[in-house]
């Protein structure tokens, strides 16, 4: 596939090795999002929003509906024991799928669907500090509407950052200042949390942001002395990943942008379609795969995801 990639910073020279092509890996979903790499079969899951399916990709079976049915879920992270951890826009909640001998007999159970009582709206995105604490973004976008959850009003009120201690089943608010918060990621030594404001998603007027928004972790709990890295255009930063070096690689409109935690913007990896989420994966982690509309993508890097 023809490749348009822009080195816009000298840091970023090689960041694409000689000879790397953006492959198009499997198509026909109607909004994918969420994309997971799952190592023990080299496979990718990833979600079909609309369609209400979980997707999966290798390069033994092609692509084939994992799930049907999967309440409009979103973001998926593996925690530390293999488990998958999904954000449902159908339930509301964070589930986790638990696994038998190896990726077969999986067993889905809610981690967290409610905070002081109250249904959470419809969580986005999802990772998972060193520590096992949970952090995830819950905006509006699965209630506003039938198409990618079940249209509901808001019990909260607000949209939140929300971080979950499974030992102690403590739910609290990481951060309120974000507006519409939808992806997230630690930097590669987890004291800052970048999250992606997309207010203006559902804006018609030409407002509300388009940003990421770094914020210091304190005590490894809440989320101080936010600013703003990168502002996204065209589109917005949907979901993004952090590679070893601390860079930021996002979504938006027409490509895969990638900004050095100073602001910089260092390059652009051109995608046919409009970009929605992406992963790290690959045996040695340097595989970029992408969510673009209806496709799967990868392309390989001189570099690798943050772990």
């Amino acid at each position: 596939m023809h490749d348009d990639i822009t080195i816009h910073d000298a840091r970023a020279t090689g960041l694409v090795p000689a000879g790397a092509v953006l492959e198009r890996l499997g198509t026909g979903a109607q909004w994918g999002e969420g994309p997971v790499w799952l190592h023990e079969d080299a496979s990718v899951l990833w979600s079909d929003i609309p369609n209400n399916r979980i997707l999966r990709w290798n390069e033994a079976d092609g692509m084939t509906v994992w799930r049907d049915n999967a309440e409009f879920t979103n973001g998926h992270v593996r925690e530390q024991d293999g488990s998958i951890l999904h954000c449902s826009h159908g339930l509301r909640a964070i589930v986790r799928t638990r696994f038998g001998a190896g990726l077969s007999n999986p067993l889905d159970e809610i981690v967290v669907d409610r905070y002081m009582g109250k249904r959470l709206n419809s969580p986005n995105d999802v990772v998972v500090k060193r520590d096992g604490t949970i952090w995830f973004s819950d905006p509006p976008y699965g209630i506003v509407s039938d198409r990618e959850g079940h249209r509901a009003e808001s019990e909260l009120g607000d949209n939140y950052v929300f971080r979950f201690d499974p030992r102690t089943r403590e739910l609290t608010i990481a951060t309120d200042f974000i507006e519409e918060p939808n992806g997230l990621a630690f930097s590669p030594d987890e004291t800052v949390l970048y999250v992606s404001d997309t207010s203006a998603a559902l804006r018609s007027d030409g407002g509300g942001h388009h940003h990421i928004v770094a914020f210091d972790v304190v005590d490894g709990r809440t989320l101080h002395h936010p600013r703003i890295v990168a502002v996204v255009t065209p589109g917005l930063a949907d979901g993004f990943r952090v590679d070893e070096n601390g860079w930021i690689f996002t979504s938006s409109a027409d490509s895969v942008q990638v900004y050095h935690p100073d602001g910089t913007r260092l390059a652009r990896i051109g995608v046919p379609e409009k970009v929605a989420n992406l992963t790290f994966g690959g045996a040695n982690g340097n595989v970029l795969y992408i969510c673009a509309s209806t496709s799967l993508y990868r392309i390989r890097l001189n570099t690798r995801g943050a772990t």
